[in-house]
């Protein structure tokens, strides 16, 4: 907890309790349902919680937007940044509907009302957002041709309406295809050395109507 709060020491006090609360539900439900690695789970809010949070360097999201989280597995990012943004509505999205069982009793548990689920596939959504986000389900080819006709037409953030992906490594070749693409390097932001490789690729999409 004390690593969420030295990057984000502006928190309300219920966020923080809502983020102190993670570790001992994912421990809790990962007993039963495992969505976090077994060896990754004393290390959740380094991996997990931080990881995700880390969307929000890139771009604060304003009251009122719509973000779709695709391949949430057991909400992330989604959990966090609905922690970090109440006033914004958070979409999560996943085929395997055991892992949503633990992202629904998460939210309820922290009284999320900012989160809805849907067990199904992206392409199946019929709804539009400002941004899609997700952590390295898929390579982005294929990710784009999930999500490309689920962006809303007006852009109101500084970064235009598209995905924020989390991933780390070398992506050149993955994103050869999408000039527009931008990456951040979260190395910038956390200087722990998990982050030496991790970035957000920032991918504008074109409203299709």
């Amino acid at each position: 907890m004390e690593l969420i709060l030295k990057y984000f020491p502006h928190l309300s006090d219920i966020q923080k309790k809502q983020f102190s609360k993670l570790f001992d539900l994912y421990t809790e439900w990962n007993a039963q349902i495992n969505v976090v690695s077994r060896k990754d789970i004393d290390e959740l809010y380094l991996r997990h919680i931080l990881h995700s949070l880390g969307i929000s360097k890139v771009i604060q999201f304003k009251n009122g937007a719509k973000i779709m989280d695709v391949g949430t597995g057991g909400g992330f990012p989604g959990i966090p940044l609905a922690i970090l943004y109440p006033e914004c509505h958070f979409h999560l999205v996943d085929s395997i509907n055991k892992k949503l069982k633990v992202v629904d009793a998460v939210a309820e548990s922290l009284e999320l009302t900012n989160v809805k689920t849907s067990h199904k596939r992206a392409e199946d959504i019929n709804d539009r957002f400002d941004f899609i986000v997700s952590r390295a389900v898929t390579a982005m080819p294929n990710f784009v041709g999930w999500v490309k006709n689920k962006v809303n037409k007006k852009s109101s953030h500084e970064l235009k309406n598209g995905i924020l992906y989390l991933k780390g490594g070398d992506l050149t070749e993955e994103l050869k295809n999408f000039p527009k693409a931008k990456t951040y390097n979260l190395s910038n932001y956390f200087t722990e050395d998990f982050f030496e490789t991790k970035k957000v690729v920032h991918l504008p999409l074109k409203y299709k109507p």
